[in-house]
């Protein structure tokens, strides 16, 4: 139980060629992964450039507020 056999050993050698050979699909995925990164980071870093344009102005007080909350 503890030993691989020849069939295992076939097994084992099949996954690791099909996952780690030349151009295989998880070499493409990989790539595809990292541009998809890549392109997420620079839609990021176009959103920080663009400045507002007007400033943030606190709200005017109405009449109704001035009266003093009893509790």
């Amino acid at each position: 139980m503890g030993s691989f056999g020849p069939i295992h050993w076939l097994i084992v050698a099949v996954v690791v060629l099909l996952l780690f050979g030349g151009r295989g699909k998880l070499s493409g995925l990989m790539g595809d992964a990292a541009k998809g990164i890549r392109a997420f980071r620079d839609g990021l870093k176009g959103d920080e450039a663009t400045p507002t344009a007007t400033p943030v102005q606190p709200l005017a007080h109405a009449e109704a507020e001035k009266d003093p909350i009893v509790r």
